[in-house]
């Protein structure tokens, strides 16, 4: 095994070496595997982890069915650096159960098993990162900003979604949640109006109830934040911020549209309110679906991603980027707050990244929510529960009952047969009181026996 990852390591290094210098243009189709392997002498599997782990370092490009092409990218250069400025219930419950488990079956749960994660291509990695390392530090903080490597990196992958981050555009944090709190620390005050999704994702909420905003929910279609209601809360509620999330939606599992994505930008700009865009679930949906930021390119849009939901939850590593103005000022916060990040968390990442593990990876975690969304689809409309179509796979079903149904009792009793579930009412800011009951479903637990048999007699 030693062997065989010193011989992807060299052909790897002759290859970019190779790129480097200009061996091949741009969008020109690399030898296949086959024909590779025979020229550097070695198996079909190791050409093929090669070619995966220039894929990775954003070098090649794989288009199935037809080859490996070379997608070099130049980025910007950094621009000149800007002068140091300083600046000195339910829902708890709910985040709760993700970290203190007491229930056996987790239809409710936000995140994927571990077999999902690190028990696929990962687990051999988990336990090699070492102090001993080439590449690891004195134990010291290290940059505020986070490992610059990575953050380049998250530069070629912003690119790949067509979203161009300056040097300094980017800011690594501790998942998407401290990447909100950093923006709700700098942007809003008690007493703000911002505008969210409804339903949309709670944790984010209950950092605005904590920090004392208003939120106004605009309503969630299949396609996205429903456009007549956005434009009628921007006019009325006149926001600061209009938090949304563009691909596999929590917890509805939708996916913007491009129409839909260019009125938001529309309105937003009509009314000079900043868009924070959430967009955790990237790595698994593809990266030509739209994006805000891709359109509006960090002028009026803070683009957060994160590692954790693909990765491990237990790996606290996300980033935000924007316009650099405004990530300098949210830098110091994060300085001010928590010093820094972890450089040994983001070092591993990278090197995942860099090895071509956390593509392997992803590949295996993008087959696995594809077939149990089907299923589990399947499975909840057959029993006779409204299922939201989603247009790409992602990790939740929102499923609605039929008119009647008592959320509360519902969860209640799903309790008693320690059944975790995720009520609608959780997800809503200001929720009506004739809104049909409804949860949202993670997948990888939705075809749970119990649960269905559950869902049945509830139904009933």
């Amino acid at each position: 095994m030693a062997l065989e990852r010193t011989r992807v390591a060299a052909i790897v290094d002759t290859v970019s070496s190779n790129l480097v210098q200009g061996a091949y243009k741009i969008g020109e189709r690399l030898p296949s595997v086959r024909r590779a392997a025979q020229a550097h002498g070695v198996s079909k599997n190791t050409m093929a982890e090669a070619y995966d782990q220039l894929v990775a370092q954003g070098l090649l490009q794989a288009r199935p069915g037809s080859g490996y092409y070379v997608s070099r990218r130049d980025l910007p250069q950094a621009s000149t650096a800007s002068p140091h400025l300083a600046a000195a219930i339910d829902r708890v419950s709910l985040l709760r159960e993700q970290l203190d488990r007491h229930y056996e079956v987790r239809p409710g749960d936000g995140r994927p098993p571990a077999s999902w994660m690190e028990g696929s291509e990962l687990r051999r990695h988990f336990s090699g990162l070492r102090a001993s390392e080439p590449d690891a530090d004195d134990f010291g903080y290290g940059s505020v900003r986070g490992f610059a490597p990575l953050r380049e990196r998250l530069r070629l992958m912003l690119m790949e979604r067509s979203i161009a981050a300056a040097p300094d555009g980017v800011l690594l944090t501790h998942g998407a949640n401290h990447a909100h709190d950093l923006i709700i620390r700098h942007l809003l005050e008690p007493g703000d109006t911002v505008l969210v999704d409804d339903p949309g994702y709670y944790p984010l909420f209950a950092k605005l109830a904590l920090t004392k905003v208003r939120m106004v929910g605009v309503s969630r279609t299949q396609d996205g934040p429903d456009l007549d209601d956005l434009r009628q809360k921007l006019a009325t509620t006149r926001p600061k911020l209009f938090f949304t999330q563009s691909q596999a939606h929590n917890p509805t599992g939708g996916s913007l549209s491009p129409p839909v994505a260019f009125g938001i930008l529309q309105a937003a700009e009509q009314w000079g309110t900043l868009v924070v865009e959430n967009d955790a679930f990237a790595d698994i949906v593809p990266p030509a679906m739209t994006r805000l930021a891709a359109l509006d390119q960090l002028n009026r849009v803070i683009y957060v991603g994160t590692f954790s939901k693909t990765l491990s939850a237990s790996l606290r590593c996300g980033f935000l980027a924007g316009h650099p103005s405004l990530v300098q000022p949210l830098t110091d916060i994060k300085m001010l707050t928590g010093v820094a990040t972890s450089g040994y968390v983001e070092r591993f990442v990278f090197n995942l990244i860099q090895g071509g593990q956390y593509l392997r990876h992803l590949r295996r975690l993008r087959s696995r929510v594809e077939s149990a969304n089907q299923l589990v689809a399947d499975e909840l409309e057959a029993i006779g529960l409204s299922v939201r179509p989603c247009k790409v796979p992602g990790f939740y079903l929102w499923a609605e009952f039929a008119a009647g149904v008592d959320e509360a009792a519902l969860c209640q009793a799903a309790a008693l047969e320690s059944i975790f579930l995720a009520p609608g009412s959780i997800f809503s800011p200001n929720r009506s009181a004739d809104a049909r009951a409804a949860i949202r479903v993670n997948v990888a637990y939705g075809a749970n026996p119990r649960l269905l048999d559950f869902l049945r007699k509830s139904v009933r």
